[in-house]
């Protein structure tokens, strides 16, 4: 069997498994819709209790303060080729009790959502969903960097405003060719550069005056 061929059919994850986290402590976040991974354990090895099953190997309560949280162990196995692989094994938690703003919460689904978080993490051994975990994606476990916007006070912007102005005259220019170069090269709206990126653009603009000149 080739090492890579499961992995590669599997590790690639289609946007409307993947969901945004809203809200809470995670929030922003990508998580994989369960149900994905089942899907994919079955297209690969057929239903479940007949090409893959798990088992339940253990589950327990530990108590954080004043919540209760619930952990399960489980074993995944797969049949490959006519036979059963060897267990791969996960484990998942989740929550029974949690204190809320208006007191308690008990919840039913506790050891469910511990079982299919383990579930998940077993079938993150096989690669299943592995571009959302990989380490430059996004997961769960790690939050999107954040793309902060620059706005350049009214002060800055008037003065850029003034220095296209003057490279355009300089080379008799009209403003217009200053907005076809800037368009050419994809460059950010001058409010919204750094002086850097400006002084960089401006680099650019020169050149390619220089260049038609």
């Amino acid at each position: 069997m080739d090492n890579m061929k499961l992995y590669n059919a599997v590790s690639t994850t289609p946007n409307e498994a993947k969901k945004q986290i809203k809200g809470g402590r995670i929030s922003g976040f990508t998580d994989i819709n369960p149900m994905y991974r089942i899907r994919r354990l079955t297209e690969q090895f057929g239903p479940c209790g007949i090409g893959w099953y798990y088992t339940c190997d253990r589950k327990w309560t530990e108590q954080a303060g004043q919540e209760i949280l619930c952990f399960v162990d489980i074993s995944l196995y797969i049949k490959v080729d006519g036979e059963w692989s060897k267990p791969i094994h996960g484990t998942g938690g989740s929550n029974i009790l949690t204190q809320e703003a208006r007191g308690p919460y008990a919840s039913d689904e506790g050891y469910k959502m511990a079982t299919t978080d383990a579930i998940s993490v077993a079938c993150k051994q096989l690669g299943i969903g592995a571009d959302v975990y990989w380490e430059s994606g996004e997961s769960k476990y790690r939050k999107p960097e954040s793309k902060v916007q620059v706005t350049q006070p009214d002060a800055e912007v008037k003065r850029r405003g003034e220095a296209i102005k003057t490279i355009c005259a300089e080379f008799g220019r009209p403003i217009d060719d200053y907005t076809e170069v800037a368009r050419v090269t994809k460059a950010k709206n001058p409010r919204e550069m750094t002086d850097t990126e400006f002084k960089e653009h401006m680099a650019t603009v020169r050149k390619h005056f220089e260049a038609a000149a």
